[in-house]
């Protein structure tokens, strides 16, 4: 991570784009985001990040929400360090992760506490399907909202909807490993995505 803060100098980042004010600001944020988000946050990060405070553009959002599904660890959490340490260094990284993860763990806690003596009862488990389907049915959401972001990705949309319906195939249908899928599918579209970089700096050095 940068040890030290750079705002507005990143690639592709607009230099009148909002970001967040101070420390304080992104710990609320985050801790914004983990309170709204029971069955996976990432359906609600999208809208607080992208559509309500603007700090990211879809296209960003998309790289980051990548990059963060293929590091160890829970993508969500991973997400708001890269964020946090985008804005204000590693101090910025440890205080988005503080805001996602301390009301949260006390809530979860005290929620396991009472569970506990209620977790046989069909009434509950029935609740909880139900919670686990609108969580999908977000995460879908989601996923198609970002599709359009992939108008700019420089893989060209045929290959873009290519790797992701084997992608869909491939863990849906044929159940094969996460793992496998990421390192081969994902390595293709790496190895594509380094062809058309290449091709696209020649183009432009080739310009008069």
């Amino acid at each position: 991570m940068a040890s030290n803060p750079t705002p507005n100098t990143l690639p592709d980042t607009p230099t009148d784009q909002p970001r967040p004010e101070s420390l304080a600001a992104l710990f609320w944020a985050f801790t914004a985001l983990a309170l709204q988000g029971f069955g996976g946050v990432v359906a609600i990060t999208q809208r607080e990040l992208v559509d309500k405070k603007k700090w990211l553009t879809p296209a960003q959002f998309l790289e980051d929400w990548a990059v963060a599904q293929i590091l160890p660890g829970p993508n969500v959490v991973n997400l708001s360090l890269m964020i946090g340490d985008r804005y204000f260094g590693v101090r910025g990284g440890m205080v988005a992760l503080a805001g996602m993860l301390s009301f949260p763990l006390v809530i979860v806690l005290l929620l396991a506490a009472l569970f506990a003596g209620v977790s046989d009862s069909p009434h509950v488990q029935g609740a909880l399907r139900g919670m686990g389907a609108v969580a999908a049915g977000m995460i879908a959401a989601t996923g198609l909202k970002l599709f359009t972001a992939l108008k700019q990705n420089v893989l060209g949309m045929t290959v873009c909807y290519a790797l992701v319906a084997t992608t869909f195939i491939a863990i849906a249908f044929l159940h094969l490993p996460l793992i496998w899928v990421l390192l081969s599918l994902g390595g293709i579209g790496g190895l594509w995505a380094y062809r058309q970089l290449g091709r696209l700096e020649q183009a432009s050095a080739e310009q008069p």
